[in-house]
């Protein structure tokens, strides 16, 4: 029997988007899946008809109205957004977790929300989250995406359903309002502490329509998605993928991340500052490893890139070098990615300004915003009309949000303060932390320090808990510290240290590529990171790089001595947050005897 459409000329709830799409400009490859060596495409029919088969079985299986189910993926796919929509239609509340989260993070989560469901990626995790239920003594049905043993039943169901179970969907439907709690998204930050950010329908429904306007999106365009979908920003944006009606791909394996870009050729994609960084870096690395005059003309393309302007009319003699440092060079990370992208939205951490200028100047628009969990999650960002971005801010305040700055000083920086519809409600089950960020008024405390800029653009100087003294008494900014010793082509990370101490120090994370790469060209022998960075010549390059680096801070900001990591950061070993920002208290009691010898 076909199954009743409900009308939605709007949406006010999140699961009424693949009906509000449905309506507008169905499209008949909504969602895609990878399926062997090819794409399996699902319509915004088919994506109904499944939604509501899951929804159907959840509410005869006894699931309801406020029951929570964690989510457990390692990427995105169709079948989460299905899951996900499907929960929120019944009733259920989705709780997403990272994948590599700690056995002690799960179980304070699994303690506080009593999940009656959990849906993971496959049968490893399955068994870790199984364990775990048991251990807690928690009435929690386990079960995988991925076929086989767990496997979820509905998510292959696509019967049509009887009138009745219509009749108890719409029901179920019915009694969700946009006041109601949309979701719980635990974020842990630089803390380390798991707290649970409520945000109802209303928190999100309003961010999707704020962006609908801004963003240059046409129900014609293909979109990929490749970031973890159990993150605040890739999941808001895949709703409002199908609030646009474009064609999202999912990019599940990182070992075919090159070739789906090729399959794709996508108009657009989200992705955070790291993946241009990558990008960025192996041009550095390439051009180590060519001769003289290869060498040249990429440090001559990168160098005229990064001089593109912030949407003001570029002379013509600069226009001509532009076309020919992308004609040469550059051109070919679009090539890379497709050779159709225009767009990359880039957000959940710090972006250098030279980098998103060399991207722009490839043809590629970087739009870079800033946003929270607790803000569901954009609060500004730059538009792609000319004068209405700058290179080296978030950009604008979104429409219907409100930014204050808190206690501004000399240089106009304070604590940025946030109000709107956006807002969370609160954290799970702590309501006193949650009034120690949110005001009585509607305020919300974002922890970060920022600035106008030309009086309308926000930039972003700081987080506030880290922003430390020295023993001196000179403050230290570390943000734009790290973000300015990352410009070096052999840096991959920094982590500024000096809270209380004589003078400022540093935790590096070399670029091993580039410094393999250097090797090699130097005639020094190669063995494995751990040995390398005991190496003479390595440090004593690593030395000038940061001297050299030194000379453009103030004499209180200069790096005056740094430890040489033997490995990059992980997500796996709680030295890096899901969004790869660092987790300051983790390194630097990782690092604790590395740290002190510094300062003997």
């Amino acid at each position: 029997m076909e199954i009743t459409k409900r009308p939605a000329v709007d949406f006010t709830r999140i699961f009424e988007l693949p009906a509000y799409q449905q309506q507008k400009y169905p499209n008949a490859r909504a969602l895609n899946g990878r399926h062997a060596d090819s794409w399996k495409a699902y319509s915004v029919q088919e994506v109904q008809q499944r939604i509501d088969c899951i929804s159907t079985w959840l509410l005869e299986n006894g699931y309801g109205k406020g029951d929570r189910a964690l989510l457990v993926p390692l990427a995105g796919n169709p079948q989460w957004v299905l899951l996900d929509l499907a929960c929120q239609q019944a009733g259920l509340v989705p709780v997403p977790l990272h994948p590599t989260l700690r056995a002690e993070e799960i179980e304070i989560i699994i303690t506080e929300t009593q999940p009656r469901l959990c849906f993971t990626a496959n049968r490893e995790l399955a068994q870790t989250y199984d364990a775990i239920v048991q251990n807690r003594g928690t009435s929690t049905s386990v079960f995988t995406v991925q076929p086989g043993e767990r496997f979820f039943p509905p998510l292959e169901n696509q019967q049509s359903l009887t009138v009745a179970q219509q009749q108890r969907l719409q029901e179920s439907r019915d009694a969700v309002s946009e006041n109601d709690l949309l979701t719980i998204l635990y974020t842990s930050g630089s803390s380390g502490c798991p707290k649970g950010v409520m945000l109802t329908h209303r928190n999100v429904v309003s961010n999707i329509k704020a962006i609908l306007t801004l963003l240059p999106l046409e129900p014609s365009h293909r979109v990929i998605s490749f970031l973890p979908f159990s993150h605040i920003f890739e999941r808001t944006t895949c709703y409002a993928y199908l609030a646009f009606g474009v064609s999202v791909y999912f990019s599940e394996d990182r070992d075919r991340f090159a070739q789906d870009f090729k399959s794709v050729r996508p108009h657009f994609c989200t992705c955070v500052p790291r993946v241009l960084e990558k990008m960025h870096d192996y041009m550095l690395e390439r051009q180590l490893q060519r001769s003289w005059l290869t060498r040249t003309i990429i440090t001559w393309a990168m160098t005229t890139g990064k001089k593109y302007g912030t949407g003001t009319v570029l002379k013509p003699w600069l226009l001509l070098k532009l076309l020919a440092a992308r004609l040469l060079v550059l051109g070919r990370w679009r090539k890379a990615l497709g050779g159709q992208i225009k767009y990359m939205a880039v957000g959940a951490a710090a972006l250098r300004p030279e980098i998103a200028r060399l991207f722009t100047a490839a043809g590629i628009r970087v739009i870079e915003g800033y946003g929270m969990t607790e803000t569901s999650p954009i609060i500004s960002m730059n538009h792609v009309e000319p004068g209405m971005f700058r290179f080296g801010t978030v950009g604008l305040v979104l429409p219907g949000v409100e930014v204050k700055l808190d206690q501004p000083n000399e240089q106009g920086e304070g604590e940025i303060l946030v109000k709107g519809p956006n807002v969370m409600v609160g954290y799970f089950q702590k309501p006193e932390l949650t009034a120690e960020v949110l005001s009585g008024e509607g305020w919300l405390r974002t922890g970060d320090v920022g600035m106008w800029v030309n009086h309308r653009f926000l930039k972003i100087t700081d987080r506030k808990k880290d922003i430390f003294k020295t023993s001196a008494g000179k403050y230290i900014t570390p943000a734009r510290l790290e973000q300015h010793f990352a410009q070096s082509a052999f840096i991959n990370r920094c982590l500024i240290l000096g809270f209380q101490r004589p003078y400022v120090t540093a935790l590096v994370v070399p670029n091993f590529d580039m410094l393999e790469a250097w090797c090699t060209q130097q005639g020094v022998h190669w063995t494995s990171p751990p040995f390398m960075v005991h190496n003479i010549r390595v440090r004593t390059r690593m030395e000038e790089e940061i001297e050299r680096l030194n000379e453009e801070v103030n004499a209180v900001e200069r790096i005056r001595n740094f430890v040489l990591c033997p490995q990059d950061w992980s997500v796996e070993d709680g030295e890096v947050t899901a969004t790869l920002k660092p987790v300051r208290h983790r390194l630097a009691e990782r690092y604790k005897k590395e740290i002190e010898a510094m300062y003997k």
